[in-house]
């Protein structure tokens, strides 16, 4: 399920009649994979409107995916057809099968050649996060944590503080604030954490304890523990006892939009969709997301990385040129800026003259750097079943929020079904 959309490239007239045959020889175009249009179109048209002015020699065409599992899934259907994209922007977690393949290429000789990664901005940690297969296998672009989302509106009709300090730090106050809310009636509901779609938010709350996905020789599920178990009952008590309708990522948008939820739990992703959402209607704030374990605790790192498929050299040196400016300083200000997405280029953190007026301007998207230090990977289940043991995952969060299991049903169920997924060890 794609959707094809085209950027046309050549830039000014009169360049190209200064010089049209060296434009004609150079003139290439390259075909670019990105998920999540309803989130990252208009961070993509402006590095793309930018870029090729810069490059007018490059055009651009985009395919594009609902999701990143539906993205993983068509480059592994392109590489077995050998049709691919020349360049793909998967999601932290989806890197792994492509390294482990052999599908994407190693960056670090292309980094190298333009001198010292951290001067550009690409530190250790950043450079992590695409890091799989002994080799740099995706360059970020685009980082998240889940934060709170909230409607200072609600919350001051409930007699609570609504300033970002004073929002509760435990779930068991959030619970009990959510319960509080519904109980206005009309129709308002007091809260909802965006757990539909994949395992990211389970982890936020796995992690959020202090534990891990699976065991350190990943040769069985490490959430199968105390940890887990409190995650999931965790989910089911913001059912039962915090009121959380079951809405998906779509309903819920428009239930705070339309001031009907109070508080709303996820994705920094999705800040840029809800203050356009939201508008006039009220007063919207953001807040650090609760975590369990203040010591040990972390949150998974959400987002995405570039990786290099092209295997035709003009094609592969101009999606290379792409995914450098899309993750340069320059690159990183125009993402963040049209997002929401914590910096993934060091530059545009520390320079003042990329992001730090604009944080200053906007403190809704500051949230989520204040959360930068309990980041860690977004955890990338090994071998080829990573998309089915993430559905595993989901189906069985549902089963709790829906009732139709225990925790305890659940939990078990999923380790089980998990463990038969993951690769066999000799």
């Amino acid at each position: 399920m794609t959707n094809l959309t085209r950027r046309t490239v050549f830039g000014a007239t009169a360049g190209l009649l200064a010089a049209p045959a060296v434009r004609a020889q150079a003139a290439v175009e390259i075909t670019v994979h990105y998920a999540q249009p309803n989130i990252f179109k208009e961070s993509y048209d402006a590095i793309t409107a930018e870029f090729i002015r810069r490059e007018p020699g490059i055009s651009v065409r985009f395919v594009t995916t609902p999701n990143y599992e539906e993205g993983n899934q068509l480059i592994l259907r392109q590489a077995a057809a050998n049709q691919l994209v020349d360049l793909s922007y998967q999601g932290f977690n989806r890197l792994r099968v492509f390294a482990e393949r052999g599908i994407a290429q190693d960056l670090a000789p292309l980094l190298a050649r333009e001198g010292n990664p951290a001067a550009q901005g690409y530190t250790p940690g950043i450079l992590a996060l695409g890091h799989f297969g002994g080799m740099q296998s995706g360059l970020a672009y685009a980082a998240s944590n889940a934060i709170s989302y909230y409607n200072a509106d609600l919350l001051r009709r409930v007699g609570v503080n609504p300033d970002p300090e004073a929002f509760p730090k435990t779930w068991d106050e959030v619970i009990a604030l959510s319960a509080r809310i519904k109980a206005l009636g009309d129709g308002t509901d007091g809260m909802w954490f965006q757990w539909p779609g994949d395992d990211w938010m389970f982890s936020a709350l796995l992690f959020s304890h202090g534990a891990r996905m699976l065991t350190p020789d990943e040769r069985d599920v490490g959430f199968a523990g105390a940890e887990g178990l409190a995650s999931l009952r965790l989910l089911r008590r913001m059912v039962t006892e915090g009121g959380m309708p079951q809405l998906n990522g779509t309903t819920a948008l428009q239930a705070f939009a339309a001031s009907k939820l109070g508080m709303r739990f996820g994705s920094t992703a999705f800040l840029r969709n809800m203050i356009t959402s939201v508008g006039r209607n009220f007063e919207m704030r953001t807040a650090l997301l609760p975590v369990i374990d203040p010591v040990n605790g972390r949150l998974p790192t959400g987002g995405a990385a570039g990786m290099l498929t092209a295997r035709d050299p003009a094609k592969r040196e101009a999606a290379w040129k792409y995914l450098r400016f899309s993750t340069s300083a320059e690159g990183t200000t125009l993402m963040v800026k049209n997002t929401g997405y914590v910096p993934t280029n060091q530059l545009a953190i520390d320079d003042p003259r990329f992001l730090t007026e604009f944080y200053r301007e906007n403190p809704l998207f500051q949230t989520a750097t204040l959360q930068v230090p309990r980041m860690v990977p977004w955890y990338a289940f090994p071998g080829a079943n990573s998309v089915r043991v993430t559905e595993v995952m989901v189906n069985n969060m549902a089963r709790v929020v829906e009732g139709n299991a225990t925790p305890e049903q659940a939990l078990g169920d999923m380790a089980s079904e998990v463990r038969r997924l993951l690769p066999r060890r000799g």
